[in-house]
């Protein structure tokens, strides 16, 4: 790239305010849905591993198996079934990715309970499902919440991937800039840096909720 050609043209990003602010939406839409997704589908394996440990190797080896397809290579055999360009196509991929994480860190959440809780619950009286929305939940939130943190982080990265198929959001800015880099490079780094700032936000955002709705952890690690 030429000394003189700016890193970023200010003035081509005042100018194309609505069409970034239009590809930074799509970009937030695409990562939270798949994330909601994700989680509600891990969420229900997890409670299926759960109560049913001899269902976590099954389980966590299709979740495994689905983390490790790269990812074009996913877009690739999605796209004959659910069609290129589609939203359907990206989403079930960044669904896909997020199972593993989060199938993981729920069941590590509600197995890190100590025993001692549970039969003092128990004798209670708790019911089960009683127990686990409780007892269970509430403790293994700190871990849950990790996930859904790697899970919404790795999936902001993974949607400017999705550009290849037209469905990337910020991606496409960045695919822009790359095809031109050596002498307009502005939509690539305007791309990455939001797409950057947008999983900054995002973590800390969810960290936030986690100290809010678990004050206890973050009192036994200050004392710790």
């Amino acid at each position: 790239m030429p000394d003189d050609v700016p890193l970023i043209e200010w003035q081509w990003v005042a100018t194309h305010l609505d069409e970034i602010g239009e590809q930074l939406w799509e970009h937030i839409v695409l990562t939270v849905v798949a994330v909601a997704i994700g989680f509600a589908i891990s969420f229900a394996l997890a409670l299926l591993v759960h109560r049913r440990r001899a269902a976590y190797g099954p389980v966590s080896t299709v979740a495994a198996t689905l983390y490790t397809i790269p990812s074009i290579a996913l877009f690739a055999v999605l796209t004959p079934i659910t069609g290129f360009g589609s939203v359907l196509t990206a989403e079930v991929a960044l669904i896909s990715y997020t199972l593993f994480v989060l199938i993981r860190n729920i069941v590590a959440g509600l197995e890190s309970v100590p025993a001692d809780v549970r039969e003092a619950a128990q004798g209670l009286g708790y019911a089960p499902w009683a127990m686990l929305w409780r007892v269970e939940l509430p403790l293994a939130l700190p871990l849950i919440v990790a996930g859904l943190r790697v899970a919404a982080v790795t999936t902001v990265g993974l949607v400017t991937v999705a550009a290849v198929i037209g469905q990337g959001g910020l991606g496409a800015l960045i695919l822009r800039g790359l095809r031109q880099f050596s002498t307009f490079p502005t939509p690539a780094y305007v791309g990455a840096l939001l797409s950057l700032g947008l999983a900054v936000v995002i973590d800390v955002t969810l960290l936030v909720v986690q100290r809010r709705l678990t004050p206890w952890s973050a009192q036994a690690a200050t004392r710790g």
